[in-house]
């Protein structure tokens, strides 16, 4: 029988344990899926664990939602895997408290911007800014499945929209400057 033998991975964020990752923390369903996060260590604050149990992956992840590993939302774009938004959302703890503020640049299919928006609660205010238009649209249908009750969306604590990329000779770039995006934001708070 051999030992089980566990690595130290570096990563910008900080430490994780390789028996953390997405072989060991998928799940049949979100509750599964969401308390294996906690059990593997991922998951460490209680407000983290309700955030993301509150907001069901599967409303925002149409193919393998429990699976702890990214997946296609079409237009060339990924939901990260939850592991990865239970990091984000660890390291940004402390800073997501009620009345808090906050601007989820990328927002994607929207998880982790009403993650956000939830630990803020409702008098928070979270803007998420996505590139691709279809993909803010599919966002909106997301976060008004998810939340049934209207809190985040009817409330205006959380606000998901369009932000503009360009193309020049075939690349993309961002027209806005970090003091744009910032005005931007401000904008809608």
């Amino acid at each position: 029988m051999q030992a089980l033998r566990l690595a130290v991975v570096a990563v910008p964020m900080g430490l994780l344990l390789s028996r953390t990752m997405a072989w060991m923390s998928s799940g049949r369903t979100h509750p599964e899926l969401i308390s294996r996060l906690r059990d593997h260590g991922v998951i460490k604050h209680d407000r983290v664990f309700e955030a993301m149990l509150a907001t069901d992956r599967g409303l925002y992840s149409r193919e393998y939602p429990y699976a702890d590993s990214p997946q296609s939302l079409g237009y060339r774009a990924t939901i990260s895997a939850p592991h990865m938004h239970a990091h984000a959302l660890e390291i940004l703890n402390d800073k997501l408290t009620d009345g808090a503020t906050a601007l989820d640049v990328g927002s994607g299919s929207g998880y982790l911007t009403a993650c956000i928006a939830r630990m803020t609660g409702p008098n928070g205010r979270v803007v998420g800014i996505e590139h691709i238009d279809e993909l803010v649209k599919m966002s909106v249908k997301n976060v008004q499945a998810d939340d049934q009750s209207s809190s985040l969306l009817g409330a205006s604590s959380l606000l998901l929209e369009t932000g503009g990329w360009g193309t020049q000779k075939g690349h993309h770039m961002m027209p806005y400057t970090l003091e744009q995006l910032q005005l931007q934001f401000l904008r809608h708070c």
